[in-house]
């Protein structure tokens, strides 16, 4: 049969792919159970570049399977597996070619191909099985579902089906098989909860539990131990009982019901990926598994001819190459060393500081406070946390012990006399800031650096009183500091190249992602939050009530806004919002209402009510009482609004050459923010919308940057 996928020249389509080799070896199964064949996948480069399955490489991986189903035939070998170089398995589709995809023929060839290949595992007329000994994500966990059967290491940490998360859905059998094996609830979990919660990964002793897989084995004899493992079941002495899945409709439907409910609050229903693989899922109770795979081969064409494929592999790039590469730094060669950091303050920024400076540069931190209790409070808060990693088995003991060496506190800044790099992470007060400074100034060395863990305000301004105002700048992190990637390092009129050498060169052993930004209010990522926290409170003090207002920001920040400013913290989010209308008094403002509500000490807009997030009652009085019926807005009406306010706020950023292009507003709002990849962050989606062009007059990246070629 001639198929888009037979017709298709890969290697003219995607000439940049890095093809992993598909290495046979025969093993003489250790209990005598004859010869098997081993495939190992791999791309010839160590560890720091897993393997990806380009066109080229799944064509790769077909020819060895038609060559060992001849020799299966001719009775030579009994069975047949898969596994990865050293930590990796396969992190799925190589996916820097798709931009370079102009046809849906070429798309269709693409998932065609990786359905033919993988379909031949269940096609050899010996047990096919699947050795997962490291990341297995995507195209690579649906190998190992084509197969017959599959083990995991215990050290995998991360499996999953990243593809919604991108625009995409897994396509090479994951929306079939996957229900199929472990039943629709545990799918809709994989496929669509998961990456649609920051691409949500799974280590391997849960995805055994969930039944992905059929056995676990501990990594110092993983190999062996899955050899010896498939000889039995070989041998019929090892039976593998799968529990059946469940197929009455109504608990199926609930199931994809559910998904739908997740897909609607996480995209607003604007992006069609997660809708697309609910349906295969669905159809996946009756349909056959060649009706399946032709579902997933049509779904996954549309969605690679889509805007939010092409938007969610610009941000995939931004967060691969442009991270590592922070656009303006200063040539790293100027960075001074760093054997000793000083942190002031030891609350709970600052202990959440210490404990990653400890754990990534480690060297000595000393941490001060305004008395020892204080002081005492952050190192054993830091202390905690390292037994906490250790009990986790991700520290050994001897490694516990030096690095609870090395953190020390005192309610004296002599400690900081030897000190390269001293941060400050005190209250958001510049007098309060400008005193730490000289007291530390008074202490430190001529070349230390100074950081400040300011959030929005003037580096400028801070220096001003300093002798050397040259080697202040801003190190600004995002809490939780353990999980959020993103470092604005912020550069004050005066800040020198060495001092913003220093800072990305710890910034990058501390492993943030680092932006550089001139000084300017709120920087990035706090300045766009702002204008649309301002925008949404001025239209919710209008009328609109707090649901609609939410439901019209779907899709864009990783939750609801005003769910958003609960977990940021009222307070926070009125000091910001503050700093900027003092700034920009023409386009942000401070809402009477929000003020009262944090003078109300909330700690959130929504509180729990029988296990449902409901309004406050007492802060809904107070929009009622505002005058609820003012002049209320659609969802559709909040989002337009919403947009246009961060396109004008995004174009004056880049005016004032706050960053560098509009790569880096993307780039700190996907990993600041947790703005959505299948968005692009936030610009491709303003051009997508035009919103961009009709509030600004013009786009903010090129036809075919984060959209569809020309």
């Amino acid at each position: 049969m001639t198929t888009a996928a037979s017709t298709t020249n890969f290697a003219e389509t995607f000439p940049d792919e890095v093809v992993a080799r598909s290495i046979v070896r025969d093993v003489e199964l250790p209990g005598g159970g004859g010869t098997f064949a081993l495939i190992t996948l791999d791309n010839g480069f160590d560890h720091t570049r897993p393997t990806t399955l380009g066109p080229q490489t799944v064509a790769g991986v077909g020819k060895a399977l038609e060559e060992l189903k001849t020799r299966v035939e001719a009775g030579e070998i009994v069975g047949v597996g898969i596994t990865g170089k050293p930590f990796v398995f396969a992190v799925g589709a190589d996916l820097s070619g798709i931009s370079a995809v102009r046809e849906r023929a070429q798309a269709r060839a693409i998932t065609e191909l990786g359905h033919e290949v993988f379909a031949r595992f269940g096609e050899l007329g010996v047990p096919s099985f699947a050795f997962v000994n490291g990341a297995a994500l995507g195209g690579g966990l649906e190998i190992a579902l084509n197969c017959d059967y599959r083990t995991v290491s215990g050290d995998v940490g991360m499996i999953a089906f990243p593809e919604c998360f991108l625009g995409l859905l897994p396509g090479w059998g994951g929306c079939w098989l996957t229900p199929n094996l472990v039943g629709p609830q545990k799918a809709v979990t994989l496929i669509v909860e998961n990456a649609l919660s920051q691409n949500r990964m799974i280590n391997g002793a849960k995805a055994h539990a969930l039944g992905l897989f059929d056995e676990l084995f501990e990594p110092a004899d993983f190999l062996m131990r899955s050899l010896r493992w498939a000889e039995g079941v070989i041998d019929g002495s090892i039976v593998i009982d799968r529990p059946e899945v469940d197929g009455d409709e109504s608990a199926w439907e609930a199931a994809v019901a559910a998904g739908r409910a997740i897909a609607d609050a996480r995209t607003g229903g604007y992006s069609p990926a997660p809708y697309r693989a609910l349906d295969i899922i669905s159809a996946a109770r009756t349909s056959t598994k060649a009706e399946g795979f032709e579902q997933e081969n049509d779904g996954l064409a549309d969605l690679l001819m889509g805007e939010e494929v092409r938007a969610g592999l610009y941000a995939f790039d931004l967060v691969q190459r442009r991270a590592k590469r922070p656009a303006g730094a200063p040539d790293k060669s100027l960075a001074r060393k760093v054997t000793k950091v000083g942190i002031v303050g030891a609350g709970l920024m600052a202990s959440q500081l210490a404990l990653l400076f400890i754990r990534r540069l480690e060297v000595p931190v000393v941490m001060t406070d305004l008395d020892q209790a204080r002081v005492d409070k952050g190192v054993e808060y830091v202390h905690g946390e390292l037994d906490k990693l250790a009990a986790k088995g991700r520290l050994s003991g001897d490694k516990l012990n030096r690095l609870k060496a090395l953190i020390t506190g005192s309610t004296s800044k002599d400690g900081f006399a030897d000190a390269q790099f001293v941060i400050e992470a005190v209250f958001e007060e510049m007098s309060v800031k400008k005193q730490v400074w000289a007291e530390v100034e008074a202490v430190v060395s001529g070349e230390c650096v100074l950081a400040t863990n300011t959030s929005s305000l003037s580096i400028t301004e801070m220096a001003s009183e300093l002798a050397h105002p040259e080697r202040l700048v801003g190190f600004h992190f995002f809490n939780p500091v353990a999980v959020m990637p993103l470092l604005e390092i912020i550069s004050g009129e005066k800040t020198d190249d060495e001092t913003l050498a220093t800072a990305f060169a710890t910034g990058k052993k501390l492993k943030k992602t680092t932006i550089l930004v001139q000084d300017s209010p709120s920087f990035i990522v706090n300045r766009l939050l702002g204008r649309f926290m301002s925008d949404m409170s001025r239209i919710v003090d209008e009328g609109t009530p707090v649901e609609v207002a939410d439901a019209g920001f779907a899709g864009i920040s990783p939750m609801p806004p005003f769910q958003l400013m609960g977990l940021v913290g009222p307070a926070i989010a009125l000091h910001n919002n503050e700093t900027l209308a003092a700034a920009f008094p023409d386009r942000f403002s401070v809402s009477d209402t929000f003020r009262r509500i944090v003078e109300m000490k909330k700690p959130s807009f929504y509180v729990d009510r029988d296990g449902e997030q409901v309004l406050d009652p007492e802060i809904q009085a107070l929009y009622d009482a505002n005058g609820a019926d003012k002049n209320p807005l659609t969802a559709e009406q909040v989002r337009e609004q919403v947009l246009s306010g961060l396109a004008e706020e995004a174009r004056l950023m880049l005016d004032e050459g706050v960053v560098q292009a509009p790569m880096d507003l993307d780039l700190g709002m996907i990993t600041g923010a947790g703005f959505q990849f299948w968005n692009g962050g936030l610009t491709p989606l303003l051009d997508r919308s035009g919103v961009a062009e009709k509030v600004t007059g013009q786009r903010f990246l090129p036809v075919g940057v984060a959209s569809l070629p020309a």
